[in-house]
């Protein structure tokens, strides 16, 4: 998830009111996030801002530091991913990463070649070679994969890091370390082969959806309906991917950086009870933002990471899968062991 926009912070310092299912709750802020007991991303009793607390994780028991990449490591989730690969075709379908590409704050993304060439020539055959410097954050930029160690929240005092508590309720206090998170690091996740579906929004909508435009179940369903899936079957582990048309922003910078659409807690919520492996979008968030909750601050990415240790997969490109009407695939994509990071770039595959 890339840097919290002005708007989104604004609107939870503010009083505000919001609604589940057309119900009123209490006015809540920061300040008094006890109040907003029923709202739409708190489960349970105000033990925590989400509520009740989610640690030790159900699924996957104390200590687990792999989420929900921990389905990867099932034979029979894989073979289910590599069961729909019938044609043996491949898409690349995330962004080539440049400087230029949409980044949020101070964020930068420089790659040098020193001496061009960097080095030779040597000995008789006259060997040269180049080598790359890269400055970047290596896991928040481009199509970025969020880690488990990225979202977490704050539980107790404001600054108290023995209560800033992540996924399985690791805390900033035995997490932090200048070079590196101690636990939740990207080393500690599985290899991604899932089971892709692909819900293309933007075609059931004959359009590319709109800012703040929010994602419903009934369009999932609707999307299946229209892309000869009804009644699908899903299953733990698989992939869900949620195509808005937000990529036709993506040489855009700034409009692309202002606000998305995409899922809210009515889809987080039905991601969960799936048990879904990862969630995937062509936006930065996958989330909508703004979400028409002012109370919500990417309540959706704490819900699926922080409390159900479910990873996100952001800013991919969907537009060729959709075209190609390649619903279904085989979603691959290794996040780098790069040990104590929170993300990670690279290149999702889809194999159908």
């Amino acid at each position: 998830m890339n840097t919290l926009k002005s708007y989104a912070v604004a609107g939870v310092v503010g009083t505000a009111m919001a609604f589940t299912g057309g119900v009123a709750y209490a006015e809540c802020s920061a300040e008094t996030w006890q109040d907003c007991a029923g709202g739409i991303y708190t489960d349970g009793a105000m033990e925590t801002p989400l509520g009740e607390k989610w640690w030790p994780n159900a699924l996957w028991g104390a200590g687990d530091e792999a989420g929900s990449t921990n389905w990867y490591k099932k034979p029979e989730v894989v073979k289910r991913a590599l069961s729909v690969i019938k044609q043996g075709k491949t898409m690349e379908i995330g962004h080539e990463y440049h400087a230029d590409m949409p980044l949020f704050g101070a964020r930068k993304f420089s790659l040098r070649i020193p001496g061009t060439p960097t080095g030779g020539a040597f000995g008789p055959n006259r060997i040269m070679w180049n080598d790359e410097f890269l400055a970047t954050e290596i896991g928040q930029v481009g199509t970025q994969f969020d880690g488990l160690g990225h979202i977490g929240v704050q539980v107790g005092a404001d600054g108290d890091k023995n209560e800033m508590r992540w996924y399985n309720g690791f805390t900033a206090a035995e997490m932090g370390s200048a070079y590196g998170l101690l636990k939740l690091g990207t080393q500690e996740l599985h290899p991604i082969i899932a089971r892709g579906i692909l819900f293309d929004i933007a075609g059931l909508k004959g359009r590319d959806m709109n800012k703040g435009e929010v994602i419903t179940v009934a369009d999932l369903m609707a999307a299946l309906k229209r892309q000869g899936m009804e009644g699908y079957k899903f299953m733990p582990g698989d992939a869900v991917v949620f195509r808005t048309g937000w990529e036709s922003n993506w040489e855009d910078p700034p409009t692309y950086n202002d606000g998305c659409p995409g899922i809210g807690m009515e889809v987080a919520r039905w991601v969960a009870a799936n048990q879904a492996g990862i969630t995937a979008g062509d936006t930065w968030p996958v989330d909508a933002v703004p979400n028409p909750d002012p109370t919500c601050v990417f309540c959706v990415h704490q819900y699926l990471q922080v409390r159900h240790g479910i990873v996100n997969q952001e800013n991919l490109r969907l537009k060729e899968l959709a075209d190609a009407g390649v619903y279904e695939f085989a979603y691959f994509f290794a996040p780098a062991p790069i040990r104590g990071a929170t993300g990670a770039i690279g290149n999702p595959v889809a194999i159908w």
